[in-house]
C-alpha cells in the first residue's frame, strides 16, 4: 500500500496516445450472440417470452440487444425461444430500424404500433397490444420477464419480482393473458452485477467503449488546456469539442451561476478565479470527469480552502490509485467498499454513493462494490472509478475515467480482433507506471486518454499528482 507521503504533485506533458478510429456498429454475430446468451439465461429461469422496454432516456438494454435506440418515441422488444424477436415501432422509429445489423441481416421482425407515437400522429392503423402478445404465444401457460430500467429487493417491495418497472398499459394486459403471478421482473437478467449479461464485456465491446473514452477524454483535454478566467461556462463548453456522438448524460460545468445546484449543467455563469469548479461530458460508454479549483496554485485559492491539496486533493487521489489496485478478478466488493470508508472517512469526505460502479451504454448500469457485498469483481467488467468526494470547505477532486477488468484470455482476444486499442490500453499502463508511478494489476486495462492525470488547479493544467 501506499501511503500519504508518496504523493506529490509533478509537471508532466499530457501523453498523445494516437488517434482512435471509430468502433460503432456491431455485426449481426455480435448482437446474435447476444440473444443467444439471453434465451439461454431465460430457459434457465423458466421464463417464455422477455419484454424489452425503451423509450428515449431508457434505450440501453434494447440497444444491446437488437442494437436501436428509440428517438423521439417508445419501443418494445419480445423475445421468445425460437422466433426472430419482434420490435414495435412507433411511426418515426420505423426510418430508424436499419440502425440495426439484426434488422439488416434479416433476424429481426417489427410492427408499426402507434400508440408509441407522439400525440396527435396518425395512430388508426396499429393492432391492438393485447392482440400483439397473443400471436406472439403469451397466454396461459407463458411466463414472461420484464425487463425495464431497474429490479427491486425485498426491502423495497413486499413482492420485488412482480414490481414491474415497464408503462402500466404494457403491464396490465401481460398480466391479463398471462396473471399476475406470471409476469415478473427481469431486469437483472441484463443488469445483475453477479451475471448479468451486461456485467461483462466482450472484445467489440472494450472496443466500442475505448473509442468513446477517447472522444470524452480528449474533449476534457481540450477543455482544460483552454481554461481560462474572464469567459463565461457556455464559451469554456465549446473547448469541448463535441462530436455529435449521442451523450451518456448531461453535460456538466459548476462555476460561479450553479455551484449551489448538483448535477447542474452550464448556467451562463463567469469563470472566475478563486472558485471551485467541476466538469464532465459523457458519451455512450463513457464519462470523462474532473474536479478542482479556478486556479494556478493554492495561493489562489480562498482562505478557508488552503490545505486543499495536502489535507483532501492528495488523499482522494491516493485512494483511488489504492481503489486500482484491488481491482482484480476474485477480489471482493465489499473489500473494496470498506477500503474507501477507511481511506475516506465519511466525516471528511462524505462518499455517499457506491465508490465506483459499472458502465455500460448508459452512465450507471450497476455496482459489486456497496457495503457488505459479497460480489466478486469479475474478468470483462467495465467500470467507472466514480468516486464522488464533498466537502464544504475543500469543494472536490474526482479521477473519473473507465477501466476494464480483464484477464489473460480476454486480453488476448482484444489483442487479436483490436491490436491498435490494446495498443493504447498499454501505452496508458506503461504511462500511469513510469510517469505517475501508478502500479495497477495486469488485468487491469485504462480505456480514456486521461487516466491518472488528476490536476487540482485548472489554470495549470499539467501540474497533476504522482506518486514519488
Amino acid at each position: 500500500m501506499n501511503n500519504q507521503s508518496s504523493v506529490s504533485l509533478k509537471k508532466v506533458a499530457w501523453p498523445d496516445y494516437g488517434k482512435a478510429m471509430p468502433v460503432i456498429m456491431p455485426g449481426s454475430g455480435e448482437i446474435s450472440d447476444r440473444i443467444a446468451r439471453c434465451r439461454r439465461e431465460m430457459a434457465t429461469r423458466g421464463i417464455t417470452h422477455l419484454v424489452v422496454y425503451g423509450d428515449r432516456e431508457h434505450f440501453a438494454n434494447l440497444l444491446y440487444l437488437v442494437h436501436f435506440d428509440p428517438r423521439f418515441e417508445e419501443a418494445l422488444l419480445l423475445i421468445d425461444g425460437t422466433n426472430n424477436p419482434l420490435l414495435l415501432v412507433g411511426n418515426e422509429c420505423v426510418s430508424h430500424l436499419t440502425v440495426s445489423p439484426l434488422f439488416l441481416a434479416g433476424h429481426l421482425r417489427y410492427e408499426r404500433y402507434q400508440p408509441f407515437s407522439l400525440l396527435s400522429q396518425p395512430r388508426d392503423e396499429s393492432r391492438q397490444l393485447s392482440d400483439i402478445f397473443r400471436e406472439e404465444g403469451i397466454g396461459t401457460g407463458a411466463t414472461v420477464g420484464c425487463v425495464g430500467w431497474k429490479y427491486f429487493q425485498q426491502s423495497e417491495f413486499r413482492q420485488p419480482t412482480l414490481a414491474i418497472d415497464l408503462p402500466a398499459f404494457i403491464t396490465d394486459e401481460l398480466r391479463d393473458l398471462c396473471g399476475r403471478e406470471n409476469v415478473v421482473n427481469a431486469t437483472d437478467l441484463l443488469m445483475s452485477p453477479v451475471d448479468g449479461l451486461k456485467a461483462t464485456c466482450t472484445p467489440f465491446e472494450i472496443a466500442q467503449f475505448e473509442f468513446s473514452n477517447c472522444m470524452a477524454s480528449d474533449g476534457m483535454t481540450s477543455f482544460l488546456r483552454n481554461f481560462t478566467t474572464g469567459v463565461t461556462d457556455f464559451e469554456m463548453a465549446k473547448h469541448y469539442q463535441y462530436t455529435g456522438y449521442p451523450l451518456g448524460c448531461h453535460t456538466g460545468l459548476k462555476s460561479s451561476a450553479n455551484l449551489h445546484i448538483g448535477l447542474s449543467s452550464p448556467a451562463g455563469g463567469e469563470i472566475r478565479l478563486g472558485d471551485p469548479c467541476s466538469t464532465n461530458i459523457s458519451y455512450w460508454g463513457s464519462n470523462i470527469c474532473r474536479a478542482g479549483w479556478v486556479a494556478s496554485s493554492e495561493a489562489d485559492l480562498p482562505e478557508s480552502a488552503r490545505g486543499y491539496v495536502a489535507e483532501f486533493a492528495s488523499l482522494y487521489f491516493l485512494a483511488c490509485v489504492q481503489w486500482l489496485q484491488q481491482l482484480r478478478p476474485g477480489a471482493r466488493g465489499g473489500d473494496i467498499y470498506e477500503l474507501i470508508q477507511e481511506l475516506l472517512p465519511f466525516d471528511k469526505f462524505n462518499v455517499f454513493l457506491n465508490p465506483g460502479h459499472l458502465i455500460h451504454f448508459e452512465e450507471w448500469t450497476t455496482s459489486p462494490i456497496y457495503k457488505d457485498s459479497n460480489d466478486t469483481i469479475k474478468s470483462g467488467m467495465y467500470f467507472q472509478l466514480d468516486i464522488i468526494p464533498r466537502s464544504k470547505q475543500f469543494f472536490s477532486s474526482r479521477m473519473e475515467d473507465g477501466y476494464v477488468v480483464a484477464d489473460a484470455a480476454l486480453q488476448q482476444a482484444l489483442a487479436d480482433q483490436y491490436p491498435e486499442t490494446y495498443a493504447r490500453c498499454m501505452a496508458r499502463r506503461n504511462f500511469m507506471r513510469d510517469t505517475l508511478g501508478i502500479d495497477m494489476p495486469a488485468e487491469i486495462l485504462p480505456l480514456s486518454n486521461t487516466a491518472g492525470l488528476v490536476p487540482p488547479f485548472f489554470l495549470d493544467y499539467q501540474t497533476v499528482f504522482s506518486l514519488k
